[in-house]
């Protein structure tokens, strides 16, 4: 009987012992200070907009502790965005690449990052640098699993978007000028983004000035041995997203490679790249535009170092929290090497072009860029290109202004001659949202009816 009785104590203790370590370790899991910041997610979340907008958690009714209001997309209105407005001009000017959102959507756990209150207070990393480590290494594997860029003895540099790389850039090789030569030119071949004539202009440096086209200068035939010039090449180019190479070379010329939509969403991968010095932007990388990131792969570390102290001085380097948002959705992007987003992306970009083609294949009034397919070596296969943008011609004499043409058939492009070419041309963008595509495609077939209308009354 005492035996029988140890043995039931024995048992009894056992469970209450394994019961207690289970417990214990089970609420060691459970959230404690991420709590709260986890319901105003998922309450941010929850809120449906009617499919036509999106509540964020800094919405204006969650500081007021309220469920965070919904901020429609362009032309939805009502409190919950389900009232679409007549006769509502389109929005084909901004290149917000929102048609990878609803990839994000589905990407909400594996993509998110708690940010608390005491992370990365400090200016600098443990290592005494503004860029993280991790992140460094997570953007060389993106580089490696695409195959659209050499990193192999690259530096690599952060920019809060590719905007301020490009400004650290031009000041980085204006330098090797002397102070007894005149200052460097800054060229590009047209039709150039206009953002390089603008930033150029606008600091209105000593070292350098905005000289325009490539190729005008190219033809000048100058023998000036003294000039430094520095050429900027958009490949992709935006624009018209063609493939484009350098116009200049010679020991006097400098290049800058803007690959910021090179990624096959928008075009083959038909070579790693591998320059001197390319910039990326994650915008177009993964749809943040508005986490303001960008990177160079720069080779020549005199130059590195030039570009460093630029960031340095302008921002102290990029966002730690923004740094931490990035290295989680580049995880997302790399972990299946890049399968999912670039096949959603391209999908989308190609279901969208087939639709424009056959809304533009019904007009001689208007005309598209037309590109050649080529091989992609990370698809594995020959395919169209499909552009970040329609680069549209208006082919009639009297059309001589082609963004007002647009703009008068209630769709707001981007004026060609803001990309230094003729007024001809207008640019209109199609990475915005699904509403925003579906509202352009419907303005485009109303304007081309309105010229089979004029066509058959003459």
């Amino acid at each position: 009987m005492e035996r029988k009785l140890l043995l039931t104590v024995s048992i009894i203790l056992n469970l209450v012992f394994t019961f207690h370590i289970l417990y214990r370790n089970s609420t060691t899991w459970n959230p404690t200070w991420t709590s709260r910041a986890a319901i105003e997610a998922e309450d941010a979340a929850s809120v449906s907009c009617s499919g036509h907008g999106r509540a964020y958690v800094d919405g204006i009714g969650l500081l007021e502790g309220k469920q965070p209001p919904c901020e429609c997309n362009d032309c939805y209105t009502g409190k919950d965005c389900s009232i679409l407005l007549s006769d509502c001009p389109v929005n084909a000017n901004s290149g917000d690449p929102l048609f990878l959102e609803p990839f994000w959507m589905r990407q909400a756990e594996s993509s998110a990052a708690l940010v608390s209150g005491w992370h990365r207070m400090s200016y600098i990393y443990q290592d005494g640098t503004y860029m993280s480590e991790a992140l460094e290494t997570v953007i060389r594997k993106l580089h490696s699993v695409v195959g659209n860029a050499v990193t192999d003895n690259r530096f690599v540099i952060f920019g809060s978007g590719s905007t301020q790389l490009l400004a650290a850039a031009v000041h980085a090789l204006s330098l090797t000028n002397s102070s007894s030569s005149p200052p460097a030119r800054l060229l590009a071949s047209i039709p150039y983004y206009a953002m390089y004539k603008e930033q150029a202009e606008f600091f209105d440096s000593v070292h350098l000035k905005f000289e325009g086209d490539a190729f005008v200068w190219k033809n000048s035939e100058r023998d000036d041995n003294t000039t430094q010039v520095i050429e900027v090449v958009t490949s992709p180019n935006n624009p018209d997203g063609k493939l484009k190479r350098a116009v200049l070379d010679g020991p006097n010329v400098k290049t800058i490679h803007d690959y910021a939509y090179y990624w096959p969403y928008f075009s083959p991968i038909t070579v790693p790249a591998d320059e001197e010095l390319s910039l990326f932007s994650l915008s177009k990388t993964t749809g943040h535009a508005g986490s303001r990131f960008g990177w160079g792969l720069v080779k020549d570390k005199s130059v590195y170092e030039k570009m460093k102290r630029y960031i340095t001085l302008t921002s102290m380097g990029v966002s730690r929290t923004t740094q931490l948002h990035v290295l989680q959705l580049l995880n997302v992007v790399v972990r299946d090497g890049g399968e999912n987003i670039f096949h959603f992306g391209h999908e989308t970009l190609k279901k969208r072009w087939e639709t424009l083609n056959k809304v533009f294949s019904r007009s001689t009034r208007f005309s598209l860029q037309k590109i050649k397919p080529e091989y992609c070596n990370y698809f594995k296969k020959v395919r169209d290109f499909t552009p970040a943008y329609a680069w549209v011609k208006c082919e009639r004499p009297e059309d001589a202004n082609c963004y007002e043409i647009f703009k008068e058939a209630k769709i707001t492009g981007r004026d060609g001659k803001v990309f230094g070419t003729e007024e001809s041309f207008v640019r209109l963008s199609l990475i915005r949202s699904q509403d925003d595509f579906d509202h352009l495609i419907d303005m485009l077939k109303k304007l081309v009816i309105v010229e089979g209308v004029e066509a058959h009354s003459i």
